[in-house]
């Protein structure tokens, strides 16, 4: 998820106003983040973190694993119990790239869940975010975590055979929902500029984006024009802030990180990329881009599937703000099971 949106208690908002030692404020959305003049970032605990052994889907283990300590770069594996080799998922949360954690409860919850349902071993990966460490920082933590799969199946590593021999190696797949999605899809064209053999003994066969959060410098019509609830995971105010925060300093919507059409149909046709699905909320107002980045890959010759979730926005998923979202969770869960078997 982009952002999460807070209707924050009285007392809550006289306690963020007395964070006054760090001087001037340059960028703040109210109750998730606060950006000062001197570097100081604040992030109010919004979401509690949560341990891996807190309870869990029945038959899912969850154990966490050290990537690389010395970025302190890590993430949490969840695996179920099967008789047979399970696809591999690496799992990117959301939070405008500025915001989460694979701790978060409401990341774990679903993750757990989705294990269960799609029946794959997940990797959720803890990210360096922005603003301290901004794009392409997490582009690297996301392909630093592939050459440490690659390392750790090559090695049959001890520690973490407990999970990577219930692993299809050759059925890898990135997956991230919101700025998540956005790491997904840009580790995927990374791995598709380099040499095929380059993760071996790995094999990636597909990417799941769940509304990923990409923009531009002109708006779409449902940027401009979708009226958000007041519990909205995503306003346009919140989008242009993490953007602000997570680009190069100097850069503009219209940077390949955040607009992924900017380079033209030339360039796209000529990604190597894997099968992608995009699963899109109806009430976000990612939709229209998430349509017209679908349409573009399709016409540049790519294998694109498209789910439209009806009546929910964005994030969903995660956040349960809608009572549509139990069903529609549901039914992405059996969608992503079916795009990991096909």
């Amino acid at each position: 998820m982009a952002a999460i949106s807070l209707n924050l208690s009285p007392n809550q908002r006289t306690g963020l106003c007395t964070h006054q030692q760090h001087g001037v404020i340059i960028e703040e959305i109210e109750g998730l983040l606060r950006v000062y003049k001197d570097g100081n970032v604040e992030r109010p605990s919004i979401m509690p973190n949560v341990s891996c052994t807190t309870v869990l889907e029945r038959g899912v283990t969850a154990k966490d694993a050290i990537i690389n300590k010395d970025t302190n770069l890590w993430g949490r594996i969840y695996s179920p119990s099967c008789s047979g080799k399970l696809p591999l998922l690496v799992y990117f949360h959301g939070g405008g790239f500025c915001v989460g954690s694979a701790a978060w409860s409401c990341y774990h919850e679903f993750l757990a869940n989705l294990a269960s349902k799609a029946n794959c071993v997940i990797i959720s990966i803890n990210y360096h975010l922005s603003p301290e460490s901004r794009l392409p920082a997490a582009y690297d933590d996301g392909f630093n975590t592939l050459m440490w799969l690659k390392q750790e199946a090559q090695n049959g590593s001890s520690g973490q055979k407990w999970w990577l021999r219930h692993c299809n190696l050759s059925c890898l797949f990135l997956a991230g929902d919101s700025a998540g999605a956005n790491i997904a899809y840009n580790v995927a064209t990374r791995l598709g500029s380099s040499s095929s053999s380059l993760i071996n003994p790995l094999s990636l066969k597909g990417a799941i984006l769940i509304q990923p959060f990409f923009g531009g410098e002109t708006r779409t019509i449902s940027e401009k024009n979708s009226n958000q609830p007041a519990n909205s995971a995503l306003t346009l105010s919140a989008s242009d802030t993490y953007w602000r925060l997570s680009l190069p300093p100097g850069a503009t919507r219209d940077h390949a990180y955040c607009n992924p059409l900017a380079c033209g149909m030339g360039k796209l046709c000529n990604l190597r990329l894997p099968s992608i699905m995009v699963c899109v909320s109806e009430m976000d107002i990612l939709k229209d881009g998430n349509l017209e980045f679908c349409a573009m890959l399709s016409k540049a010759g790519k294998s694109v599937e498209t789910v439209m979730y009806k009546g929910v926005g964005h994030a969903f998923q995660v956040l349960h703000n809608s009572q549509l979202s139990q069903p529609r969770t549901q039914e992405m869960m059996s969608h992503i099971r079916a795009f990991l078997n096909q």
